[in-house]
């Protein structure tokens, strides 16, 4: 997963405001007590970040392999 499609899927699940506070504030225990975007900016994978989201947020299934077609 590239970055711009965590980007993508952030907003398309929390929208513009929210995703942007979701990944800047929470801290997530899956990512070793990172936010998401302290973990993006350490070099964990975007995909591994946005399962912690998923998982922390219960994000529908839909969402969870990526943006739908």
């Amino acid at each position: 997963m590239r970055m711009t499609e965590f980007r993508a899927l952030m907003t398309t699940q929390f929208g513009p405001y929210r995703a942007a506070s979701v990944a800047g504030d929470h801290v997530f225990a899956e990512l070793g007590g990172l936010t998401a975007d302290q973990a993006l900016d350490a070099g964990e994978d975007p995909k591994r970040v946005w399962l912690a989201v998923c998982e922390a947020y219960d994000v529908p299934e839909k969402l969870r392999h990526g943006l739908p077609d």
